[in-house]
């Protein structure tokens, strides 16, 4: 017997869907103002060229919605007039908590035969417009601490088709964008997640096959895409197919690939006769954020040939919590210089010593994803207009509580402990607190950040906050480790 829950309702909460004026477009406005959304519907009324201009297509839908109760108000800018599509909604409803862009043409020809601006025109409409109207949404979504936005990929744009290069580029550069929102949106509680809806419209009604297109109607994507835009769905960054009554997820897949070590023996030659090591997907991960490919790249070059590749552990949806277990503590060990020659090197690099144990510096590792995925570092940086590609780690405090564990899954917290004007940079000095899962504290860590190019703002240049270390000894050090 299946189970009954609520019906998800949108009391209160008001929607803009471009393109609503058919196709896919209608049925999201029908349905989100069926379960009481006030609704603006966005439609040019152009051709499937983008030709021509009509208020009938979005006049036609509103009415609709109003005939069954709903709320719902016409808009007929183009995409790239974003400014006055929000306006409407702020206009007519107070407010805009939600944004499907959906508004789409094609000009579907050869690369031969394409021509500039039939290249300029699909990236205006499908891209800069999704730019455009989630810019003008963005300063509202901010303010009230809630929005979900919608991006509309395609098939096109993952995977290529004949004849729509301009087309695969914007929807594939559109799945970029919500990617980057969706990590810049999550901690004012706005939710970008983009949707690859494959249905029967007015773009795809000469190209599908008859008996394909009738299966294929609109009413089977909105479902997905109004649960995405529902305040109660928790998915941030995802990407979704829906077609025809069935649903997935879209996953990037990156090969275990091959490490050449050291980095001379990379050759034209080497990387032929390891063409199909690098190439083999049998033991790929699926790394889900920049952080996790970028450790993942880590341990490829930490030092081992061929490092065994293993989905990631970090949680995706707890930026805050680091996963490691003996082998990523290996990793480490032997990224760092750890060598055989050293009398103790067995207890470092060999999961089955009686002394196993993990380098103490391993913690700068394990705060390190919860740091780079903090509000706190990020804020600091959108108010420095800091450059993430001229980031510096500098000075690094650890402290340890306790002896890191063969395995853990640890939970790191930042805090704020000041900012510093440098002149030719920012100096910005975040504490963190790391605890084990029995919450105790396992290390205290400060990290000093210094983003070149964002100094000069006015701010003080030194500090008394923060831990304060013993200068070394001004003589020659008793033992020197190399």
């Amino acid at each position: 017997m299946g189970v009954q829950t609520a019906q998800l309702r949108f009391a209160g909460r008001v929607a803009v869907v471009t393109g609503a004026g058919g196709g896919l477009g209608r049925e999201y406005a029908l349905l989100l103002a069926e379960r009481g959304a006030a609704v603006v519907v966005n439609d040019l009324g152009g051709t499937r060229s983008g030709e021509g201009k009509s208020s009938a297509a979005a006049d036609a839908v509103v009415k609709e919605i109003k005939a069954k109760g709903g709320k719902a108000a016409a808009n007929y800018n183009s995409v790239e007039e974003g400014d006055k599509i929000i306006k409407t909604a702020i206009d007519n409803f107070g407010r805009i908590d939600i944004l499907i862009n959906n508004a789409g043409i094609l000009r579907d020809k050869s690369f031969t035969n394409i021509s500039v601006e039939d290249w300029d025109l699909i990236h205006r409409v499908h891209l800069r417009g999704s730019f455009i109207v989630t810019k003008a949404a963005w300063p509202y979504f901010r303010r009230q601490n809630y929005g979900r936005v919608i991006m509309t990929a395609s098939g096109a744009g993952i995977y290529g088709n004949f004849g729509q290069s301009n087309y695969s580029a914007a929807k594939l550069g559109a799945l970029g964008l919500c990617n980057t929102l969706a990590i810049e949106g999550k901690k004012y509680n706005i939710h970008c997640n983009t949707i690859v809806p494959i249905a029967a419209s007015r773009l795809t009604q000469d190209i599908l096959p008859p008996d394909i297109f009738d299966q294929l109607k609109p009413s089977c994507v909105s479902p997905v895409v109004a649960w995405l835009c529902h305040e109660s769905c928790e998915d941030n960054g995802g990407v979704y197919e829906a077609a025809g009554g069935w649903v997935g997820k879209y996953q990037w897949q990156r090969s275990a690939g091959k490490a050449f070590i050291p980095p001379e023996t990379l050759t034209v030659e080497a990387v032929r006769d390891n063409w199909s090591t690098i190439t083999d997907m049998t033991d790929s991960n699926t790394p889900s954020s920049l952080q996790e490919q970028t450790v993942a790249l880590m341990e490829s070059l930490s030092g081992t040939s061929q490092p065994k590749a293993r989905p990631s552990k970090v949680s995706h949806d707890d930026p805050d919590m680091f996963c490691y277990d003996q082998d990523k503590a290996i990793l480490y060990a032997l990224a760092v210089g750890m060598s055989t020659k050293e009398p103790s090197a067995l207890d470092f690099l060999y999961e089955n010593s009686d002394d196993f144990k993990i380098l103490p510096t391993f913690g700068t590792i394990a705060g390190m994803n919860s740091l780079f995925s903090s509000d706190v570092l990020r804020e600091q940086m959108e108010k420095l207009n800091g450059d993430p590609t001229r980031l510096l780690h500098g000075e690094q405090y650890l402290e340890l509580y306790q002896p890191f564990p063969p395995s853990a899954a640890l939970t790191s917290k930042c805090r704020l402990v000041d900012v510093l004007d440098k002149g030719s940079g920012a100096v910005v000095i975040v504490e963190e607190d790391t605890f084990n899962e029995n919450n105790q504290l396992v290390m205290h860590s400060e990290w000093t950040i210094f983003l070149v190019g964002a100094g000069n703002f006015g701010g003080k240049r030194s500090t008394d906050k923060g831990k304060k270390v013993q200068s070394p000894p001004n003589r020659k050090p008793d033992a020197v480790v190399e």
